[in-house]
């Protein structure tokens, strides 16, 4: 008797199987692999720590982020669109003042949270970080 395990599909089950095994190996599984705050910039812990005290403010915190990557992403247009002269004075001068006050609001939002616009620059580790200086 043959089972899935003997099919035309289970060399590539398999590999599967191990490519997640791998993967998932790459993690630790006890919170003392995961590196120390203390262990410098390099260290970069590989799990969530979801603590229920900040939850809300982490939450806000990358929603932020998001929201300012898109503002940052949206003035670029805009500067772009403006540098090839296909605006007219008027949409200049509303798209100007469009992002200005979107800048202010993010602002303000920040300061609720207790956060500045450099929280919101996460440090993607080799990468960087995710917004500009």
């Amino acid at each position: 008797m043959t089972g899935p395990a003997d099919g035309p599909g289970a060399d590539r089950l398999r590999e599967v199987a191990e490519a997640a095994t791998r993967a998932f190996s790459l993690l630790p599984a006890r919170p003392d692999e995961v590196p120390s705050p203390s262990a410098g910039r390099g260290a970069v812990a590989r799990r969530l720590h979801a603590d229920p005290e900040t939850v809300e403010r982490d939450l806000v915190k990358l929603v932020l982020t998001i929201v300012e990557l898109l503002r940052q992403l949206m003035e670029r247009q805009a500067l772009h669109r403006v540098d090839e002269g296909g605006l007219t004075e008027e949409q200049e001068e509303r798209l100007g003042l469009t992002l200005m006050l979107l800048h202010d609001r993010m602002a303000d939002l920040c300061d609720q949270y207790g956060l500045t616009m450099a929280d919101l620059n996460i440090d993607l580790g080799p990468l960087g970080t995710l917004l500009p200086p």
